[in-house]
């Protein structure tokens, strides 16, 4: 006789995986914020995660593993098999034909993503120069903001946003100036400043630098 195996057991092993997966990436993220690349170890994420050492590598893997997903994780808000470009507030922004309102919806989101990265950008600048593995992972970043740069300027472009003789290439470049974390750090997290401020500055600066007259 065969005995077939209940879905439902598979399915809770699936998540309990999943339970202990987000368990130990959290666990590293906030090991790496608060002690860095190198004072970061496995045996301290285990530690911290509540689970072994093998258990770290059997669920996630190394350090560059745990950097990596950290990091994507924190850029897309959660740990969802879905990318950026597909989730349901870009697709919004791109449909939007009001160029303004484009940028208004944009500079939020990007200021939003720079609150998660924020506290990791560091560490993964110090890691990529340590480990080459964690190399691609920072280069690999830098293209997908530039990329998500051109996205924008595009769309602009394409609903006659854009300003007037603004090449393209250049706008993305700057577009993705706009993006990086590091100011959001600076006067968020060090000066203090409200989030809603810092949006609006992001929002006035990407509509004087981007937008075409009138718009």
């Amino acid at each position: 006789m065969v005995v077939q195996r209940r879905p439902y057991r598979s399915a809770l092993r699936q998540e309990q995986a999943r339970t202990t997966r987000r368990a130990v990436v959290r666990a590293a993220r906030d090991l790496f914020v608060e002690r860095g690349w190198k004072g970061t170890t496995i045996d301290a994420v285990a530690e911290r995660a509540g689970v072994s050492r093998k258990t770290v590598f059997t669920s996630v893997g190394g350090k560059p593993a745990l950097i990596t997903l950290a990091w994507d994780w924190a850029l897309a808000g959660d740990d969802a098999p879905v990318a950026l470009g597909d989730r349901p507030v870009v697709r919004q922004m791109l449909a939007e034909t009001d160029p303004r309102t484009v940028v208004g919806e944009w500079a939020r989101l990007v200021c939003t993503i720079a609150s998660r990265l924020a506290p990791l950008y560091e560490v993964l600048q110090n890691a990529a120069e340590a480990d080459p593995e964690v190399a691609e992972v920072h280069a690999t970043s830098e293209r997908n903001r530039l990329g998500g740069a051109r996205a924008l300027v595009s769309h602009l472009d394409e609903i006659g946003g854009l300003r007037a003789g603004l090449d393209v290439d250049r706008a993305t470049e700057a577009a993705a100036v706009l993006m990086d974390p590091m100011p959001y750090r600076r006067l968020v997290a060090d000066a203090g400043w409200r989030f809603d401020d810092y949006v609006a500055l992001i929002e006035r600066m990407a509509a004087v630098t981007l937008l075409a007259d009138g718009a």
